[in-house]
């Protein structure tokens, strides 16, 4: 193209009125309409194929190669391209550069395929653009909100009919409410919590008018604490910075040989902490499903001393939540129903797109303790759910779950979820029958951990002194580190890795860690995932390239 055409077209693109006004109603000319009908075709009817076709797991590029691509710091006055063009440029340029996560290869995060319907809920949702922070802007959308929220809270509490009845529609009470992930969904678990535990008291107005320092004084207390085991996710110390408590007294507890709370050591902490009354503790934290290892938290026993001890019991089901539809598998939940709140992410097990996440309560009334009012939204005496949501303006998530669980039933999630529960459990026994690798954490749900450790370094492992295995463990932990490298950057496949601390620095140790949500994904697909990380073992580090690894 010449430099006199190209300027030629350049000058033709020109913000003004009458080009504002085709932009904003329709393509500007055929060949934009052309370009969108051509990709939202592929996308909203065969979104794996254009997936396949256009992304692959990633494609080996640096990203110093690619920061060095996106250096423009400066916003053209008038247009640059038109639509046609960038439609172009982001399936060109941009997507094979991004991850495929709908892959089946891809294992390694809990980040998986959608359903292809998602994309066309998604594009629905979008056109709407209701804003659920208020009546006003959303009305029926408000109403929809409510009764999805109804119908997960029912999944995990179980209350009778009345219950349901009475709280649906109820504009007075909340069941829980949508809010952006599980991150923020944990922040208001804790942030209910502590304006309740540190509530009004006799000319005290309560911590949310008055603040940390007058709510320590009016209770007389040095701190507040929220206890945890190591497994927990780390939201939870953002929680604890945000809410002023420190997250310092986010504290880890031990955790057993299955990675779940070490009861015995929950127990003599809060008796360490009730002697001690210039300490409270805030909340409990149970896990269904860490991020780790997918562990889950012996919640019913948890909830049972939280409730003898009045203690806010909180359980983070962000990723193990929506195993709650299948029969087969909820009562690995047991005792999630004790909880006095609960997370679940939409965006995981749930398969939703990005972005939507949910606290749930058991008593209907507890989000008081954090209900905002505004003379231009959200009024006194309104139905407005944005009175009770860390959030203002929210995008109407909640149809795109009440249209899922439609299409979907309890039983279409039910089969998905069945499915990677049943296929981590032939992947461990893979794992565990292939010499050079050991099963560190066998699945409890969908998600395991790994690592390569040659049958001689585990002989070694098994009968040497502590300094004999600590060193073993550092250079395991580098063969471990680099096959994750090696493999990520070949771009064929993915896992992830971790750092499992195992109460001492030295226990510390590295491994792969696989979350099998994809239902594309089968035995035949990670034997290749295993073969392909025995031949980077191999190549890297055959028994004659052992030396100086650590």
């Amino acid at each position: 193209m010449s430099r006199k055409h190209i300027s030629k077209k350049n000058a033709a693109l020109v913000a003004d009125w009458q080009a504002l006004q085709r932009i904003f109603l329709r393509p500007e000319n055929e060949d934009a309409r052309a370009m969108l009908l051509k990709y939202m075709e592929q996308i909203l009817f065969g979104l794996h194929d254009f997936l396949k076709e256009h992304v692959g797991i990633t494609e080996e590029a640096s990203l110093k190669n690619l920061a060095d691509k996106y250096k423009q710091t400066r916003i053209s006055k008038h247009p640059e391209k038109k639509l046609a063009e960038v439609i172009t440029d982001l399936v060109r340029d941009i997507a094979p550069h991004a991850v495929n996560v709908a892959s089946p290869y891809f294992i390694g995060h809990m980040t998986s395929a959608i359903p292809f319907f998602m994309v066309h809920l998604k594009t629905i949702v979008a056109a709407l653009n209701q804003n659920v922070v208020k009546l006003e802007t959303s009305k029926v959308v408000s109403i929809v909100e409510k009764q999805v929220l109804a119908k997960i809270h029912r999944l995990i509490f179980h209350r009778s009919d009345s219950f349901y009845n009475t709280h649906v529609q109820n504009t007075r009470t909340t069941l829980g409410a949508f809010v952006e992930g599980g991150t923020a969904a944990n922040l208001t678990a804790l942030w209910v919590a502590r304006n309740t535990l540190l509530g009004p008291k006799n000319s005290f107005q309560g911590i949310e008018k008055e603040g940390l320092m007058a709510a320590y004084q009016a209770y007389d207390i040095d701190r507040c604490v929220v206890l945890v085991s190591r497994r927990g996710h780390y939201s939870l110390r953002k929680a604890g910075g945000i809410l002023g408590i420190g997250n310092d007294n986010v504290l880890a507890m031990d955790v057993d040989e299955h990675h779940r709370m070490d009861m015995r050591s929950l127990r003599e902490q809060i008796r360490v902490f009730e002697l001690n009354s210039r300490t409270k503790i805030l909340a409990v934290v149970g896990i269904a499903g860490s991020t780790e290892t997918g562990s889950i938290d012996p919640l019913r026993e948890m909830g049972e001393l939280c409730r003898d001890h009045g203690i806010h019991f909180h359980v983070d089901a962000a990723w193990g939540g929506p195993v709650l539809t299948s029969d087969k598998y909820r009562h690995l939940l047991d005792g999630i129903d004790s909880a006095d709140s609960v997370t679940i992410d939409g965006h995981k097990q749930f398969y939703m797109t990005m972005g939507c996440g949910m606290i749930y309560f058991k008593d209907p009334r507890k989000m008081d303790a954090i209900e905002y009012h505004a003379n231009y939204v959200n009024r006194p005496g309104s139905v407005d759910l944005g009175m009770k949501s860390l959030a203002g303006t929210r995008e109407a998530n909640s149809l795109m779950l009440d249209s899922a669980l439609k299409i979907m039933g309890t039983q279409g999630y039910a089969i998905l979820l069945e499915h990677g529960i049943e296929l981590a459990k032939k992947f461990a026994a893979e794992i565990s029958r292939r010499p050079l690798f050991q099963l560190v954490t066998p699945p409890k749900l969908n998600i395991l951990t790994y690592r390569i450790c040659p049958p001689h370094m585990q002989a070694e492992l098994f009968s040497g002194t502590s300094t004999q295995r600590s060193h073993i463990n550092k250079t395991l932990n580098a063969i471990n580190r680099t096959v994750q490298r090696v493999q990520r950057e070949a771009g064929r496949s993915f896992v992830s890795r971790t750092t499992l601390n195992r109460r001492s620095p030295d226990a510390e140790i590295v491994v792969l860690r696989t979350v099998l949500m994809n239902p594309m994904t089968d035995i035949q697909i990670l034997n290749e995932i295993l073969d392909e990380q025995e031949e980077i073992y191999r190549c890297r580090f055959g028994t004659n390239n052992l030396k100086g690894v650590a």
